[in-house]
């Protein structure tokens, strides 16, 4: 799991071009969204993007993003049980 948190950490890092920030500087168990990384609903989209282009996964409810998305490890627990690339 920590090889998977490690490379959507850096994966997010690219997608969203947040050059300012290194994957150590990203809390997995710390929030996505507000007060965490800081990233906003705009983001949200890259990071649906994101799934569904290098995993497989495509997200179509709001409640299953949200819950996804609550933090790195989350998501990362997402990928790892829904990808399909």
């Amino acid at each position: 799991m920590e090889a998977l948190i490690d490379e959507l950490k850096n994966k997010i890092i690219a997608a969203l071009s947040l050059e300012h920030i290194r994957p150590a500087d990203i809390k997995a168990d710390e929030p996505i969204f507000g007060t965490g990384l800081g990233l906003d609903s705009i983001d949200s989209l890259e990071l649906v993007s994101l799934l569904e282009r290098d995993y497989g996964i495509l997200i179509e409810e709001m409640s299953v993003a949200q819950k996804a998305f609550a933090s790195v490890r989350t998501l990362a627990e997402f990928v790892a049980k829904n990808r399909k690339n």
